[in-house]
């Protein structure tokens, strides 16, 4: 089991002085203690990720403050783009990190987003793997065709050439599984998570995914998963319960809509039909069921055997979504217990 640090939900809003310290002391944090990646993701127009509107420029900055750690997009909207334009920056970032570099891509999920693109909306889908498979193409030095300026076609490669030869892939999946099966027949990675479905769910999807994987690349490989997860580890349980509970039950807020698909809720409804004692009764049920059985929140045993239950489901990698609210220096303090984590899991292992 690899682990990554994950960046998405800092409130944009709620600036302090220096509003990505978390960000780059984190990701020298990962790179100095071994860590497989750090992850960046694109969010457009909304406090809530809004930190983040590109993972290329994030990256670029974390590529300037590291040396090992790989450095990932989780993920770019793929139709809000160029696909030369998605190859030429994340160039520059493998040639700055020297190689280290992957993209996951989505096709992305609000439609005021899509104010940088709005033709490519309704073929959102699409767009995405069609964009996927030139970037593939540019990333491999070779030209696709586009129309200049006078409407003309001409055939254009991207610049700089990157270091690595391949592109690593990833698509993003909220949790339905017809992604799952065509990321697989697409040869590419799976990013998700499991705020939207339970671990028996998950489980089947990916069983899904490996398949398509296989019958895709003839037997030759069964794909890579990585699901994130919101983390936040201390010395005991009930302690770091009541320190993220504010922040997780207002990230939950945010994200109603997943909980209200998801097994956590009985009887599915309109987030905007409830009132406000039905939406807290409904939060403070997700959170319980998150921080007891799906976060990894708490001590560093009760850590150790969530990810032990995620190695079980097929999971090849946790990324570890670590900026959901709590102030830096508490997150920053909370690494070590993480790497502590990382120890555990492979001690386990080597003993299994």
């Amino acid at each position: 089991m690899d682990f990554s640090l994950f960046y998405f939900a800092n409130d944009s809003g709620n600036a302090e002085e220096n509003r990505y310290r978390l960000l780059l002391d984190g990701a020298r944090f990962a790179d100095e203690h071994g860590f497989h990646a750090v992850w960046t993701p694109e969010r457009h127009f909304h406090n809530f990720g809004g930190t983040y509107p590109n993972p290329s420029v994030t990256s670029a900055a974390i590529a300037a403050v590291t040396s090992r750690v790989k450095i990932r997009a989780g993920s770019v909207v793929a139709p809000l783009h160029h696909p030369l334009r998605i190859a030429e920056e994340w160039s520059v970032v493998d040639n700055i990190s020297n190689g280290r570099v992957g993209v996951s891509f989505a096709s992305g999920w609000h439609a005021t987003d899509f104010a940088l693109n709005p033709s490519a909306y309704a073929d959102r889908r699409t767009e995405m793997y069609d964009r996927i498979e030139q970037v593939r193409t540019l990333w491999r030095g070779e030209p696709i065709e586009v129309t200049d300026g006078t409407g003309a076609p001409v055939k254009v490669r991207s610049f700089p050439p990157p270091v690595q030869e391949d592109l690593p892939v990833w698509v993003t999946s909220v949790g339905d599984v017809t992604t799952f099966r065509s990321a697989g027949r697409n040869r590419a990675g799976l990013l998700t998570h499991l705020l939207g479905q339970s671990p028996e769910e998950l489980a089947g999807k990916i069983a899904e995914y490996r398949k398509a994987a296989s019958e895709a690349t003839n037997g030759a490989w069964n794909g890579h998963v990585v699901v994130m997860v919101h983390t936040f580890l201390g010395e005991d349980d009930e302690t770091v319960r009541e320190i993220v509970r504010p922040s997780l039950m207002d990230y939950m807020r945010s994200s109603l809509r997943l909980i209200l698909s998801s097994d956590v809720s009985t009887d599915p409804a309109d987030p905007d039909s409830l009132d406000q004692d039905e939406v807290d009764f409904l939060v403070e049920r997700a959170f319980d069921h998150y921080f007891d059985n799906v976060g990894l929140l708490g001590s560093v045993d009760k850590a150790a055997g969530v990810a032990a239950n995620l190695a079980e489901l097929g999971v090849d990698e946790i990324a570890c979504l670590i900026d959901f609210g709590l102030p830096t220096d508490e997150v920053l303090g909370g690494l070590t217990h993480l790497n502590r984590l990382r120890d555990v899991c492979q001690e386990r292992n080597a003993a299994s």
